[in-house]
C-alpha cells in the first residue's frame, strides 16, 4: 500500500468546494481544512506508487480552485 499526503493551498474562499471535490476520489481517504500556510490536508492511498502518482496528478491536482500543492509520499525504511 502506498500512502501520501497533499498539502493544498486554495484560491481565496475555495476551501470547502475543493475539500468536497477531492473527497469524491476513491484514493482520498481523509481530508481536513487546516489553518496556516496551507488550507487543506489530504491523505491519499493506493495499491502502489504508480497508482498513487496517477491519483495525485490526474485527479487531486486537477480540481478547480487549487492554487498550489505540496506532496509528501510515505516510504518504508
Amino acid at each position: 500500500m502506498a500512502v501520501g499526503f497533499v498539502l493544498i493551498t486554495t484560491e481565496p474562499g475555495q476551501e470547502i468546494s475543493v475539500r468536497d471535490e477531492v473527497s469524491k476520489f476513491d484514493c482520498v481517504t481523509g481530508q481536513w481544512i487546516v489553518f496556516g500556510v496551507h488550507d487543506l490536508f489530504v491523505k491519499v492511498e493506493a495499491e502502489d506508487e504508480s497508482e498513487l502518482t496517477r491519483c495525485i496528478v490526474k485527479e487531486v491536482r486537477s480540481v478547480k480552485g487549487i492554487a498550489e500543492t505540496r506532496t509528501l509520499i510515505g516510504t518504508e525504511i
